[in-house]
């Protein structure tokens, strides 16, 4: 039997009227728990549906469409892992009471797709807290389009419902990609302007001569082609929002006539005389920090102040790796929908991908790609095979931190990917010159690697009693001189010669380790620090070369 409650009118919480989004259904699993927490779902105004695990769950659950479940017991259950991740693709957090309190266990849950767990005898009231949050949080992200459940995200939620009902100025900060304008839209659709006109304009897209006729209008006639009468976006913008992107390549001459635009609230014209009162909040957003142009020259001081009354970070998308499982399963869910494929989801290995890439393009970039899985995928699901090779071998190298945006002024200029290109080659000239340094200060002093004695010098010096030289980057560790550790142990001459391949290095290290060793095959692959199977395997590959003594011997020792 399904058991619906009905929302409560009265529910109140430290007398204000509850504003709750969505409804709670819980899976009555464990019934003792479920009753209880039901009823102070209610008495707190909260919309709460109770289901029986007897009657057609999904079904009830396909009518219901809840904001959040809850499920009282069994969560390790087949039916209900099943269920739970069957709900991750329709975006439902699901919550789980458990009788177990153990690490493993929860990693366990995590790993099903449990949004939270809580042990048993629950906390009725910190339960209760706790969906409250998650309801609040679930609706800002509804009204705003963030989708995530990171610390970074809830930061940006929360500050977004607090700086909406104001009328002050914003500056949006965050690379290119991280969702500026969605934040702006987020701002203008939650604050008393909601009704009114939504205006956004890229400046650094626009001429430098259109830029001030685009937002402050111009009269007829004012240049040549002002052919009539044209309206800025100031006034287009009048009593609602004007977001302006990409705010820190406008020009000087523009930044003078917007910090008196944004002082004095009315705007004029570009050939005009007359003074036009405009009632607008201005939302700007840049992917540089705002203080760097500052610090350049390139911003005016007095305009970055004006501008930065309050002010939202947007992290990149390699800073919340949590939230990447939340946004695949949305876009995957958008675009097998718009699209017209049924898709089962994404593979585990192909998640794993796409949470270790560092995408540099931020939630664009992410987006993008998984529409394009959707549309090319041959099977149901996404596979790791669909991901391009370009992410699949990443290998999940870390970007530098260094800023995204111009290097140095005037027409030459290193942004973004070129910047941080230019930043990596200098970091690892560095680390190669010092290891030059360091070995050149070694040279004619004992030392000691790999069980071996000897001295470094330069590649080809004349040595008494050499046998052997690895030659790094100029100069070589020589084995010699002094008999290696092992009394049984001769020393081989090895030659390397530039252009040779790691494969054909590695058979001339095991040949001469093999005759060092007399073809003692243990004590070879000790001494090349390999396992006897992996040297069997190498001489596998190789059989037919001369390889063990010289004379194509290849049988076992």
């Amino acid at each position: 039997m399904t058991i619906r409650a009905r929302p409560t009118s009265a529910g109140r919480r430290g007398g204000v009227e509850a504003d709750t989004f969505g409804v709670v259904a819980i899976l009555m699993t464990d019934v003792e728990p479920a009753v209880r927490l039901n009823a102070a779902l209610e008495a707190q105004g909260v919309h709460t549906v109770t289901i029986s695990p007897m009657d057609d769950v999904r079904g009830d659950l396909r009518r219901v469409r809840p904001t959040v479940l809850v499920l009282t017991g069994a969560l390790l259950d087949s039916a209900n892992v099943a269920l739970v991740r069957h709900l991750l693709w329709d975006n439902v957090a699901v919550i789980g009471f458990t009788d177990v309190v153990d690490p493993l266990m929860q990693e366990r849950l995590r790993e099903v797709g449990y949004a939270e767990t809580w042990p048993k005898p629950i906390i009725v009231d910190d339960v209760v807290d706790s969906i409250r949050r998650r309801l609040e949080r679930l609706r800002l992200a509804a009204d705003t389009g963030l989708v995530g459940e990171s610390a970074a995200i809830r930061e940006v939620l929360v500050k977004v419902e607090q700086i909406a009902p104001v009328t002050s100025t914003v500056l949006i900060e965050g690379e290119s990609g991280t969702g500026k304008e969605l934040v702006a839209r987020a701002v203008h659709r939650l604050s008393p302007r909601r009704g009114k006109p939504f205006i956004a304009v890229n400046v650094g897209a626009l001429p430098e001569t259109l830029l001030e006729s685009e937002l402050f209008g111009h009269e007829k006639g004012a240049f040549t082609g002002a052919a009539e009468r044209r309206l800025g976006r100031f006034e287009l913008a009048d009593t609602g929002t004007l977001f302006l992107d990409e705010i820190g390549e406008i020009p000087p001459a523009t930044q003078v006539k917007l910090l008196r635009v944004l002082e004095e609230r009315e705007v004029t014209r570009v050939g005009g005389t007359q003074t036009i009162p405009v009632d607008v909040r201005v939302v700007a957003a840049t992917n540089r920090p705002l203080r760097e142009h500052v610090d350049e020259g390139a911003f005016r001081a007095d305009l970055f102040y004006r501008l930065n009354v309050l002010s939202v970070y947007l992290p990149p998308l390699r800073e919340r790796r949590e939230d990447i499982p939340l946004l695949v399963r949305k876009f995957v869910t958008e675009f097998s929908q718009l699209h017209d494929r049924a898709f089962n989801g994404i593979s585990a290995d192909a998640l794993a991908l796409l949470v270790e890439y560092q995408w540099p393009g931020n939630v664009r970039e992410l987006r993008n790609l998984v529409e394009s899985m959707v549309v090319l995928a041959h099977g149901r699901e996404i596979v790791a095979d669909d991901i391009p090779r370009a992410i699949r071998e990443s290998g999940g190298r870390r970007l530098l931190p260094v800023p995204v945006g111009p290097l140095v002024q005037g027409s030459e200029r290193a942004q973004g990917r070129e910047l941080e290109f230019i930043v990596r080659s200098l970091v690892e000239l560095k680390l190669q010159v010092e290891e030059l340094r360091r070995r050149m200060d070694l040279e004619q002093r004992p030392v000691q690697a790999a069980g071996w004695v000897g001295e470094v010098r330069p590649v080809g010096s004349p040595m008494p009693g050499l046998t052997e030289v690895l030659p790094v980057s100029g100069y070589g560790l020589v084995r010699g001189g002094i008999e290696p550790r092992d009394e049984s142990i001769s020393a081989t001459v090895i030659t390397l010669a530039p252009g040779m391949t790691m494969a054909e290095i590695e058979r001339l290290a095991i040949q001469a380790a093999l005759r060092d060793t007399g073809g003692n095959r243990r004590k070879a692959a000790d001494l090349l620090g390999i396992g006897e199977r992996t040297l069997y395997r190498k001489l596998r590959e190789y059989e037919g070369e001369e390889i063990a003594d010289g004379q194509g011997s290849v049988d076992e020792a």
